[in-house]
């Protein structure tokens, strides 16, 4: 009769530890959000056609399902070409620069994508409200992960799905392995790699 409690109380305990991100980002999310798009003002605000873009978003890609991700000129001045890239797997990061979130993910970001560059191929795809704002929240930060500005009309051909940030691991042909919305942990992060292993 004890071990039968034990054991209930350990798969109990278990299912929580597994959605401690999922709890921890959910109570997190409104006070932060809130207190984030406040502390911004007006000059980060966020144009209503962002807003019409965001309520239209599509949901995560399913598991399984093949993206191709359209070719797009990199902050850096070099060129993300999906058609001549190696077949490797590619981690997509869509991030901002006035996101809360993001913040606390892109450093754990730059450590994966130091650690298992030409392993993974990395790409980050802002959605700022003009490229030099992206451009120079890298460099104030020291992020060398590959990103790109994503305009609007690029995003229509590659849409966002809902929610930021938003990782997304393909593998060397293009499947989703994994998709995560909102804000990862380290240990998440560089589980992703096990994925692709």
């Amino acid at each position: 009769m004890m071990r039968s409690r034990i054991s209930t109380s350990n798969v109990e305990w278990a299912s929580v530890g597994r959605s401690r991100r999922r709890f921890l980002v959910t109570a997190a999310n409104v006070p932060v959000a809130i207190g984030g798009w406040a502390l911004a003002g007006r000059a980060w605000a966020q144009p209503a056609s962002a807003a019409a873009e965001e309520a239209q978003a599509p949901p995560l890609p399913a598991l399984g399902a093949e993206l191709r991700v359209p070719s797009i000129a990199l902050l850096d001045g070099s060129v993300f070409d999906a058609d001549r890239r190696p077949a490797r797997p590619l981690l997509i990061y869509w991030w901002a620069s006035i996101c809360p979130f993001c913040a606390l993910q892109s450093p754990h970001m730059e450590t994966f994508w130091r650690k298992h560059r030409g392993q993974i191929d990395f790409l980050g795809l802002s959605i700022d409200r003009h490229a030099d704002l992206a451009h120079q929240y890298l460099i104030r930060r020291g992020y060398t992960f590959p990103s790109a500005w994503t305009s609007p009309q690029w995003r229509q051909g590659f849409p966002k799905p809902k929610g930021l940030p938003i990782t997304l691991l393909l593998d060397a042909a293009g499947r989703v392995r994994a998709a995560e919305q909102g804000q990862m942990f380290a240990e998440d992060i560089e589980a992703l790699a096990d994925l692709v292993a």
